[in-house]
């Protein structure tokens, strides 16, 4: 019976890993575990001791994954060997956590916090995951100073030199935030300048209030008109007209549809909403050509119109910021169908014909700058993306690796992209959101333990089967960690002294020393002394 209770305690290790589980893989709140325990087993818990045991959970789950190394360096190398990804995360610039994943097996192998993004603190991470897993066969990175030196100077040490590739999701962001940022926020203060959006909001609410329980036959009288086959049909007369009016502007505020939902700088939305003020502008234009004998109904048209009207006089100046910024985004529309990020499992033979389309992308927009003239824009453009070129492309092929012999020989491809970190980080954070109802996460990623990435291990069968055999085993795990000694838990033993070069200029914890009342009544005495 003493096996099945963590040392010096009254829960077992099979409470452990359902805490464990509940708090790092399903983000559960810890009521809602108390209450399951209580409900479904007769165990009752404190919040306090639920808090206690998921960080219980996680220290044997580190132990296990460091203990369980060598056979999953046996692993990895049967496969012939493991593409390493790296990438680090915050929230508002703290709490950064470093994460190391075997990229063909999806795998998490290493994770820890820094106190900054920088290469002093990223180097000895990578040294440590190459001595226990063995030297990988390529490295994936971001394109920030701190990951390239750490790669940089990684490799350098290696007898035999490995591909380092950049991540072609993260080299179009730079690209696209670098070339759109600018222009598409200059575009949104000329949108707010002028108030267009609550300007079409109160009109459309103005609308639906006149229209009041005649929506419905309005609407059925809009389906008439859009089912007409002469696209130039005047606008329907009565309600059929008002609701025809107020759904105009409500495409233009639908102006986000055209997105993807990948965000900036692969939606601009208020570009978008550039392009649908000035479509609706010209046909509104055609719609007053042959104004609706209804007078309520060309009164709309016309106050309409008025609301958009200065997006399409250009004042402010609208044209020249929309104009540029649709230019910019036409090239980078152009290098993204280059790069074909769309294709999630390429070929050798794709590949390759993506780095021949990058080659005569880059030779077209040589030949393409304009080398004098008034067109300085869109020089400074094609200048900003040849710039990118030349520093990343070296790191932007590569990504087919020959597997050794023994392995099976053959060739595999190394992931384009960072993406499976970006997905991990993601459900990371939106668990955690889940778990403590907060939308800014600062203050739970400074206390969150790197390990906490090692949970989603779990989640891959044959991690598990290597590691312990099963998930129903995972408990029995955890005691064959504590047998060599049950005088006391390992998670009661030394801690790593995880202690690192502070550069954040100011912590949680230098804010914790420097709020103290006694600190500020010692300047304040100290003040007083002269």
């Amino acid at each position: 019976m003493a096996q099945l209770l963590l040392p010096r305690s009254r829960v077992g290790y099979d409470v452990l890993v359902y805490v464990g589980c509940q708090r790092f893989l399903q983000y559960r709140q810890r009521l809602e575990i108390r209450a399951d325990l209580e409900r479904q087993y007769g165990i009752v818990l404190s919040t306090g001791e639920i808090s206690a045991l998921g960080q219980r959970f996680l220290l044997y789950l580190e132990r296990l994954h460091w203990k369980g190394a060598p056979t999953l360096r046996a692993a990895l190398e049967a496969d012939g060997g493991w593409p390493l990804h790296i990438d680090a995360t915050g929230e508002d610039g703290r709490g950064t956590m470093v994460t190391v994943l075997a990229g063909w097996r999806g795998w998490v192998l290493s994770a820890w916090k820094a106190p900054t993004e920088r290469a002093e603190f990223i180097l000895p991470g990578i040294q440590r995951v190459a001595a226990a897993f063995g030297a990988p066969c390529a490295l994936m990175r971001d394109l920030g100073r701190a990951m390239t030196e750490a790669a940089q100077q990684y490799v350098q040490s290696l007898e035999t030199p490995i591909p380092v590739l950049a991540c072609h999701q993260h080299f179009l962001s730079d690209i696209g935030e670098d070339l759109l940022e600018k222009g598409h926020n200059q575009l949104r203060d000329l949108f707010r300048k002028i108030k267009l959006l609550p300007h079409l909001r109160a009109f459309v609410r103005q609308q639906g209030r006149h229209l009041g329980e005649a929506i419905g036959p309005g609407r059925d009288a809009l389906d008439r008109w859009l089912q007409a086959t002469d696209h130039a049909h005047p606008i329907p007369q009565g309600v059929g007209g008002i609701t025809t009016v107020r759904s105009l502007a409500q495409w233009v505020l639908d102006y986000r549809a055209d997105g993807s939902g990948q965000g900036f700088p692969f939606d601009l939305p208020w570009l978008n909403l550039y392009g649908r003020c000035l479509h609706l502008s010209a046909a509104l234009q055609t719609f007053l050509h042959t104004p609706p004998a209804d007078g309520k109904v060309r009164r709309s048209l016309e106050t309409l119109r008025r609301i958009l009207h200065p997006v399409e006089c250009d004042r402010p100046p609208f044209t020249s910021v929309g104009d540029s910024l649709a230019k910019r985004a036409d090239l980078f529309t152009r290098l993204r169908a280059v790069l074909r990020l769309e294709d999630n499992e390429p070929t050798v033979k794709q590949l390759k014909n993506v780095q021949s389309a990058l080659k005569r992308f880059t030779a077209s927009l040589r030949r393409e700058r304009p080398r004098r003239g008034p067109a300085r824009d869109i020089r400074q453009a094609i200048d900003l993306i040849l710039a990118h070129l030349d520093r990343h492309s070296p790191h932007l092929g590569g990504h087919a690796i020959a597997v050794p012999r023994e392995a099976g020989g053959g060739v595999r491809l190394v992931a384009r992209t960072n993406n499976d970190l970006e997905s991990l980080f993601h459900t990371i954070k939106h668990g955690e959101r889940r778990r403590s109802g907060r939308k800014i996460l600062t203050q739970d990623f400074e206390v969150l333990p790197p390990a906490a990435a090692l949970a989603s291990n779990l989640r891959h069968p044959d991690y598990v089967s290597l590691v312990c055999g099963s998930l129903d085993h995972l408990a029995e795990a955890f005691a064959q960690l504590d047998a060599p000694d049950r005088s006391r838990s390992i998670a009661a033993g030394p801690r790593h002294n995880n202690t690192t070069t502070e550069s954040a200029s100011l912590s949680t914890r230098d804010k914790q020393l420097v709020r103290r009342p006694i600190f500020e009544d010692r300047i304040l005495a100290a003040s007083q002394c002269m």
